[in-house]
């Protein structure tokens, strides 16, 4: 089976790849990931993912597109279901090219974390599948999460702290700064304030 792994960093294809080999498949990697902001962190995970790639054999296709303008513009109506785009917008490049390139599936790392919602993505995937006339190899691939990340740390592969989006790591932060507010006594300006 040729299958493309749509990949979103290197420590999750760690949770991914050795499985599928197991099963006697090669994936090839697909880098396509325009909700990771900003550049930096973009930069840090696309470059940390070709760096680690070539010394366990995995080949990698880059599709670059760091998409910041088009991120924000689509999900800015509706924050709290940011995910449900940037599930979608990747998952359907992904489809598009497995269909276009001779892949007979793919399949996405982002099966593997234990933060994101499992199911939906398994049921867009799905969808762009149907979509572009490719299958698409579904595989918990869960179980393997936290030995991945343990692995990834021994490598010493550069781990994020949030999944990508701009709006996630402000969540990511949200806690400390009320913690920052409280130590040091700042206001926000709205305490003591009146309506009328």
């Amino acid at each position: 089976m040729k299958l493309l792994l749509h990949t979103c960093c290197a420590p999750c294809s760690l949770s991914c790849v050795d499985p599928l080999r197991a099963e006697g498949i090669e994936p090839v990697s697909f880098w396509y990931n325009p909700n990771i902001h900003p550049w930096k962190e973009y930069e840090a995970r696309r470059d940390c993912l070709l760096a680690y790639a070539p010394t366990i054999g995995l080949e990698v296709v880059v599709r670059e597109n760091y998409g910041l303008r088009e991120f924000v513009s689509r999900v800015a109506s509706d924050i709290p279901r940011r995910c449900e785009w940037c599930y979608s917008s990747r998952l359907e490049e992904t489809a598009r090219y497995a269909a276009e390139h001779g892949f007979d599936a793919f399949t996405t790392t982002l099966l593997a974390s234990t933060y994101q919602r499992h199911d939906r993505i398994a049921e867009i995937a799905r969808e762009k599948a149907a979509a572009h006339g490719v299958e698409f190899l579904y595989r918990d691939f869960r179980p393997n999460f936290r030995a991945g990340n343990q692995r990834a740390r021994e490598l010493g592969l550069y781990m994020q702290k949030y999944c990508g989006c701009v709006f996630s790591e402000e969540e990511r932060y949200l806690k400390q700064i009320g913690r920052d507010k409280k130590r040091f006594g700042v206001s926000d300006g709205t305490e003591g304030t009146s309506e009328t």
